[in-house]
């Protein structure tokens, strides 16, 4: 049977892609948010903080001691903030170049590529917009929040986490206007079957135009599923490992669905914001 298919939006003006550039940005902080997670805000040079929502950077980890990581690491933008010339990262400490990130101090510099790939695209009728997102995936969902509230969409986020104090963001998403639900492992709320009630609820609140989704695969198969049943449009943002982030390496290939047919492209240039019903599960 012929995958469903939506139509998808074109950009608004607001959100066009800028260039991409090399650049060394000086840290502001790099403080932690909760045991497992870091945000580093960075000062870069003028328009080096241009940036759309979804889009990402390549940063080069230093190399510290024992720990001489190699290729650079890919990470979403959290916080865009173009008039103070300022870019944040929030990141989980895993390996090797994350661990080097992490021991950086307020004064060292890092080495910036991008901003890279094709980021989130909105409604062109000021639909409302949805976002679920979990873990890391609210990284990518943080610069949403504020451009749709700017372009006069009504935001709701559903945020996903193990526990209550490890979900992040509520607290910046309801300073930008957003309207903010939280599920968690801990509490028993975040099973999909509750997680597609409340996007149900949303859409008969009129408030579900249009429905966005980063970091679970569960949960991008849940937004799927609400997508087909009520013929909203979505987008979902991909968590892949990189090694270029131009696509020249193909490193970050990944299977999608178009049609009734399987088709490969690269994560990082042909993403890493894909269709939401083009997605398959990993």
């Amino acid at each position: 049977m012929q995958a469903a298919t939506l139509p998808t939006p074109a950009p608004t003006p607001s959100l066009v892609a800028p260039r991409a550039g090399e650049f060394d940005a000086r840290i502001l902080a790099n403080d932690p948010v909760n045991a497992e997670y870091r945000l580093m805000t960075v000062a870069v040079p003028d328009g080096s903080a241009n940036a759309r929502p979804g889009q990402f950077f390549q940063i080069l980890c230093p190399h510290s001691g024992a720990l001489q990581p190699f290729f650079r690491r890919p990470m979403s933008i959290y916080r865009i903030e173009p008039e103070a010339g300022r870019l944040s990262f929030l990141y989980k400490v895993t390996g090797t170049g994350t661990r080097t990130m992490a021991e950086l101090d307020p004064g060292a510099s890092i080495n910036l590529f991008g901003p890279l790939g094709n980021g989130f695209s909105l409604p062109k009728d000021g639909a409302p917009i949805a976002l679920l997102g979990r873990g890391v995936g609210l990284a990518t969902m943080a610069p949403l929040v504020s451009h749709a509230r700017e372009a006069g969409h009504a935001v709701t986020a559903i945020l996903s986490a193990r526990t209550p104090e490890l979900v992040m963001s509520k607290d910046e998403f309801l300073e930008a206007g957003a309207r903010v639900m939280t599920v968690t492992d801990s509490e028993g709320t975040s099973a999909v079957e509750n997680v597609e009630n409340m996007l149900h609820a949303l859409h008969g609140e009129g408030r579900l135009g249009a429905l966005y989704v980063c970091g679970s695969n569960r949960l991008m198969l849940a937004a799927q599923r609400v997508s087909r049943r009520l013929g909203v449009f979505g987008e979902a943002a991909l968590e892949q490992q990189m090694a270029c982030g131009v696509g020249m390496c193909f490193c970050c290939v990944r299977p999608f669905r178009q049609g009734d047919e399987i088709v490969h492209r690269r994560v990082c240039s042909e993403g890493p914001v894909f269709p939401l019903l083009e997605a398959l599960e990993w």
